[in-house]
């Protein structure tokens, strides 16, 4: 079970990567807010948390030049 957990979870993130190209700010924090959501439940965090930091985390990445 463990080991479905991990792969599902290195799944989810690198769709994540491939969708994180969003054309603005808006697309990219939607993607971010999903991706952190998912990976969070997944591990056994909170899902809302995830979902917070991802979306502020895909919102604010060409801010800082990083997609």
């Amino acid at each position: 079970m463990q080991t479905a957990k991990i792969r599902l979870t290195a799944a989810v993130l690198a769709l994540g990567l491939v969708a994180a190209c969003g054309s603005n700010d808006l697309e990219r924090g939607a993607v971010g807010a999903s991706i952190g959501g998912v990976g969070a439940a997944l591990t056994g965090g909170s899902a809302i948390q995830g979902a917070v930091i991802g979306g502020a985390a895909g919102a604010l990445c060409d801010d800082v030049n990083l997609c």
